[in-house]
């Protein structure tokens, strides 16, 4: 396969995998919103919303103060703001449309369909477009897309680049939804354990989709430390960064296999790998839960950097 297919099909997992996380974390900012501000402190939700999307400088420099209605346009319409999902899912079906004879009819109509109807949401009053219909369509139709894939591709090797691109970027969007809780949108170390604490983690795991799979997991009461364990270390949560390294892994061991050579993406995957393999949830909390997954994000970056070098510049590393 062309180095730049294998890039096109990378991508595109990578860019509607962010559509949906910028969805998500629009829901998480509704929710918590809804929260009355008891207690002073940092309790701006949208603010923190935008720090985790790694947008802020630049929200700040078109919007000013983050106010809901314009961190709605920003991370959901703004074509000058690279990670919005109006952005992801133009740039996801541009790539579609170049490698259109490396994905099945099914994946090019989902990715079509999604971008036709995100341009008809533009010409839309926004007073008619709530936040949660929009939340609620990109979810959808990001599931869509990886239905598609999934279902009617060839396990072949675009099929593995498509897939390592959803890994990865799904691995870097929760550990950057659990770092906004637990560093940025808590007010103060006091209220750790407190009511507004455990409605903040259980809004975490209903806007990632996976408070009903934490209660058949852990059951009991909702926690700071089981759920790091459960998104960072649970080889049965399906965002867990542990769960998502692992599918890195296994796709990446497959295109060596195809193209009869190991890699230093290879490496780099087994590395971290092995890392979340041997970690215990008190060695993360031990480091820092923020210090650990501002390492991780480093390292997800650092791996993404490898799979490029190795695979995406047309000169095997």
């Amino acid at each position: 396969m062309l180095s730049r297919t294998a890039e096109n099909l990378f991508w595109i997992g990578r860019y509607m995998e962010r559509a949906e996380a910028s969805a998500r974390l629009l829901d998480v900012g509704a929710r918590n919103a809804l929260l009355p501000n008891i207690g002073g402190g940092y309790r701006n939700e949208w603010e923190s919303i935008l720090e985790a999307s790694g947008t802020l400088p630049a929200f700040k420099e078109k919007y000013g103060d983050p106010v809901q209605r314009n961190v709605e346009s920003h991370m959901f319409f703004d074509k000058d703001n690279p990670s919005s999902i109006l952005s992801c899912i133009t740039a996801a079906r541009e790539n579609g449309r170049i490698v259109r004879t490396a994905i099945t009819g099914q994946v090019w109509d989902a990715l079509n369909t999604a971008f036709q109807e995100i341009r008809e949401m533009q010409r839309t009053e926004r007073s008619q477009l709530p936040l949660a219909d929009l939340t609620e369509w990109t979810m959808r139709t990001a599931a869509l897309v990886r239905g598609a894939a999934s279902v009617s591709m060839l396990r072949n090797d675009g099929f593995h680049f498509m897939k390592t691109g959803y890994a990865l970027e799904r691995a870097d969007n929760t550990a950057r939804f659990l770092d906004v809780k637990y560093y940025v949108l808590l007010p103060e170390v006091s209220y750790v354990g407190t009511g507004i604490d455990n409605y903040q983690w259980s809004t975490l795991l209903r806007a990632l989709s996976s408070y009903r799979a934490f209660g058949f997991a852990y059951g009991g009461d909702v926690t700071a430390h089981k759920i790091a364990d459960f998104l960072i270390l649970n080889m049965q949560c399906a965002r867990s960064l542990l769960s998502c390294v692992s599918e890195i892994n296994d796709s990446l061991d497959f295109l060596a296999r195809a193209y009869h050579r190991a890699t230093d993406a290879q490496q780099v995957a087994r590395g971290m790998m092995g890392e979340l393999a041997e970690a215990r949830v008190d060695d993360v909390f031990q480091e820092g839960l923020h210090e650990f997954l501002t390492r991780i994000i480093e390292e997800i970056n650092g791996l993404a950097g490898a799979i490029h070098a190795s695979y995406l510049t047309g000169r095997v590393a």
